[in-house]
C-alpha cells in the first residue's frame, strides 16, 4: 500500500538547477512535490533520506539527554545548571530544524529557500547556545571577568544576527555565483565557531604549555576535530565530486556532514558537563550565578530577532520575479 504512493524519483537532468547537488546525479524528489509527498519520502531511499533521518534521531537523542539532565539537576533553585540546560534545548533545535528543511524542501523553489532560512537560524542559535555554556564553564582562568569575558556574550548575540543573515542571503546569490554563495555560507558559520571557542582554544594552549591533566580536554579535542571535519566535508564535497553518481543515496557530503556535526556535538556536551562538574567550586567562588536574562532569556530573545530576519527574507523572495513566478506556478498545480 506504501509503495504505490512514494513519489517517483528524478535525475539531475529533470530538476531545476537550484535542486540540484554537486556529483549526485539521482535519486531526485519532484521539485513541486505536495506536503504529503514529502513526507511519504522520509520512508523511500532518495538522495536526501539519510539527511533527514541522521538529524531528526539525533534531535531526539538530544532531547532525551535534555530531559534527563533537567530532571536529574536541581533546575529551579541552582542557577549555575542554566547555561547548560540552555545549550542543551539549542542542541536539541538544531537537527530538528534541518531535519524538517530537508523533507519539505522539494515543495517549491520558495519552499527551498525558506526551509533552510529556518535551518540556519536553528544552527546560529546553537551556536549562541554553546557560547552561554562557554561564558559559563570553560573561560581559562586568565580570562574569566576580563573586559572581553563580560562582553562575550553581547557579541555571541551579534553574531548569531550576522550569521543568520548572511546564510540566508547566500540563498539569493547561489544560482548566479555559487562559488561566491558557498564562501559567504561558510563564513556565517565558521567566524561563530572561531569567535565562540577562542577562550576554548587559549585555555587548551595553556594546557599544553603547562602540561596539565584536567578531565575535559580531552573531549574537547575530539569536539574540535570534528567541528573541522565537519567544515571540510560541506566545503568540499567529497567524496561525491570525485565520482558522481556513486554517492547519490549513501556516502555523500551531507550526510557525513550531518553525522559529523552531532557526534561533534555529543563530544562538547560531554566536555561542558566535565567541566561544569569539575570546576564547579572555582567558577562559582569567581563568578556571579548566572541569571535568566544571560541564558533562557538570551536565547529567547535572539531567536525572536532571527525569526524577524527571516520573515524579512521570506517576504525578499516573493517580491523577486523569478521566485514569485515559480511560487505562482506551484499554487496553480
Amino acid at each position: 500500500m506504501l509503495s504505490s504512493k512514494l513519489p517517483h524519483l528524478l535525475n539531475t537532468n529533470q530538476v531545476p538547477k537550484v535542486f540540484r547537488e554537486q556529483g549526485i546525479l539521482f535519486g531526485y524528489r519532484h521539485p513541486r512535490s505536495s506536503a504529503t509527498d514529502c513526507i511519504f519520502s522520509v520512508f523511500q531511499m532518495t538522495n536526501e533520506t539519510l539527511n533527514i533521518w541522521t538529524h531528526f534521531l539525533s534531535a531526539w537523542y538530544f532531547l532525551w539527554k535534555f530531559l534527563a539532565w533537567s530532571y536529574a539537576l536541581d533546575v529551579w533553585s541552582d542557577r549555575y545548571t542554566w547555561p547548560f540546560l540552555t545549550y542543551m534545548a539549542t542542541c536539541c533545535i538544531y537537527p530538528l530544524a534541518s531535519s524538517f528543511a530537508h523533507t519539505f524542501s522539494t515543495m517549491s523553489s520558495c519552499a527551498r529557500h525558506i526551509c533552510y532560512f529556518f535551518d540556519y537560524g536553528a544552527l546560529a542559535l546553537y551556536s549562541l547556545g554553546s557560547a552561554v555554556a562557554y561564558s559559563a564553564y570553560i573561560f581559562p582562568e586568565e580570562w574569566t571577568d576580563s573586559t572581553f569575558h563580560h562582553y562575550y556574550l553581547s557579541f555571541a548575540v551579534l553574531n548569531t544576527i550576522i550569521s543568520t543573515s548572511l546564510s540566508c542571503y547566500s540563498r539569493f546569490t547561489e544560482m548566479e555565483k555559487p562559488k561566491f554563495s558557498k564562501a559567504i555560507r561558510i563564513l556565517a558559520f565558521a567566524y561563530p565557531y572561531v569567535y565562540d571557542s577562542a577562550p576554548l582554544f587559549y585555555r587548551l594552549y595553556l594546557c599544553t604549555a603547562r602540561g596539565c591533566t584536567e578531565n575535559a580536554v580531552p573531549l574537547h579535542y575530539r569536539h574540535i576535530a570534528f567541528a573541522w571535519l565537519t567544515c571540510f566535508l560541506f566545503a568540499t564535497h567529497l567524496p561525491e565530486r570525485l565520482a558522481p553518481g556513486l554517492f547519490d543515496y549513501i556516502g555523500h557530503s551531507h550526510q557525513l556532514f550531518h553525522i559529523c556535526g552531532v557526534i561533534g556535538t555529543h563530544f562538547q556536551m560531554e566536555a561542558l558537563l566535565v567541566d561544569m562538574t569539575d570546576r564547579r567550586e572555582w567558577l562559582q567562588a569567581s563568578l556571579p550565578a548566572p541569571s535568566f536574562s544571560q541564558t533562557v532569556g538570551l536565547v529567547v530573545a535572539s531567536t525572536a530577532v532571527s525569526l524577524i530576519i527571516i520573515a524579512a527574507f521570506s517576504t525578499t523572495l516573493y517580491s523577486i520575479p523569478k521566485f514569485s513566478k515559480e511560487g505562482r506556478k506551484r499554487s496553480r498545480d
